[in-house]
């Protein structure tokens, strides 16, 4: 059982902090001594994978290169998160100043925000924002230059090498891995990407300190987070909340008193049921979510919640790999046999085997992390898939 209760917490949206001085303060210190605070901080990035931060600055700052580049992800496409574009319309200059500071460590001169192309709306305030915060990087006497690159609708590019495709003017398509984007990235340049709230973490630790940001969450998820929560709530938008907490008391928190299931993590994620709210921890010793918290109560069918997440990854899967391509498909018309009854039940784990086909033999994570809603609502709710 975690010991952690629910505790609201105001970190990324607070404004009592100059970004001039955040970077004239950060930007002073040496690029071991960022590094060692990101690292000593235990912060992991907030998309959801939860790679350390630090250790992805370091590899990145360690490679030899004529080039280097910082890339904010903003392409947040995940069904049920819009937390980013909150923080991007609240506190775009903290984002900006978590960009500049990775650049310090790693030697960038050009940094990009990837916007999702469902943000147009934003640009124009983010282009007036980046003005003003290239004026202060002037003051400090810090030679970066940020630019807006426009997304163009497509899930997969919010997977980073898809995403860095998409910024060469290709077609977006995951690469092969190795090389990983520290050592070939944008341009087949050393690269860091991390996506919005990352960059505003990293540029709050420069303020407050690894130790203060660490008196929240567990040893395994520190820090707080921003969720995204919608569905079956009276309370639904943008909370910040200490990593850790227990499924249950999100769901006495925020659930309709008939909370029967909540989807973590989006259609990636994992759907957990009522009877697991209790064992269930939100953080990377749990289940982690890149932010989107989705509550269905008893009057939802959760065949149709499954049959919508399988619809949503046949349209976005690229193409690229069978497994993908085909096995969304086959998902989509199997569940659709057994619920008409033109397959038995059994048939379910015949599905089941070929979604957890999909997770190893997917060439990215849309692929790979279709198994995650797929099993996890099969399996608890089997009942909905036949009846």
């Amino acid at each position: 059982m975690p010991d952690k209760k629910l505790k609201r917490v105001d970190l990324i949206f607070s404004n009592d902090c100059s970004c001039k001085e955040v970077l004239n303060n950060g930007l002073k210190k040496s690029k071991e001594e960022i590094v060692k605070e990101i690292l000593d901080s235990g912060l992991r990035g907030r998309g959801g994978a939860g790679f350390p931060t630090g250790l992805k600055w370091k590899f990145t700052s360690e490679e030899t290169a004529d080039e280097k580049y910082v890339v904010c992800n903003a392409d947040e496409g995940e069904p049920g998160t819009f937390k980013d574009r909150e923080i991007l319309t609240k506190v775009p200059l903290k984002v900006f100043g978590g960009m500049a500071i990775c650049a310090k460590v790693i030697g960038a001169k050009h940094g990009y925000l990837y916007l999702r192309g469902e943000y147009q709306f934003l640009k124009e305030d983010l282009e007036n924002v980046l003005t003003e915060f290239h004026a202060n990087l002037k003051e400090v006497g810090f030679d970066f230059q940020i630019h807006i690159l426009m997304g163009s609708g497509a899930y997969i590019c919010g997977e980073e090498s898809a995403l860095f495709e998409s910024m060469e003017g290709k077609r977006g398509e995951p690469r092969n891995k190795p090389p990983y984007p520290t050592v070939a990235g944008f341009r087949n340049k050393p690269t860091v990407i991390n996506n919005v709230e990352t960059l505003v973490y990293a540029f709050m630790i420069t303020r407050i300190g690894a130790e203060k940001f660490k008196e929240l969450g567990t040893a395994d998820s520190r820090g707080s987070k921003v969720f995204s929560i919608s569905g079956d709530t009276p309370i639904a938008g943008i909370y910040e909340l200490e990593l850790g907490m227990s499924l249950v008391d999100f769901v006495e928190e925020f659930g309709d008193g008939d909370t029967k299931a909540v989807q973590v993590g989006g259609a990636s994620g994992f759907c957990v049921p009522r009877k697991k709210f209790k064992d269930t921890v939100i953080g990377f010793e749990g289940v982690p979510t890149g932010g989107s918290m989705m509550l269905f109560n008893s009057s939802r069918s959760m065949y149709n919640v499954l049959k919508n997440y399988v619809e949503f990854f046949e349209e976005e899967s690229c193409g690229q790999c069978t497994p993908c391509r085909v096995g969304c498909q086959q998902l989509m018309k199997g569940i659709e046999a057994v619920k008409k009854g033109e397959k038995s039940a059994g048939y379910l784990d015949t599905l089941q085997k070929l979604a957890e086909t999909m997770k190893i033999s997917s060439k990215c994570g849309l692929g790979q992390s279709v198994a995650n809603s797929f099993s996890s609502i099969v399996d608890n709710f089997k009942e909905e898939m036949i009846y």
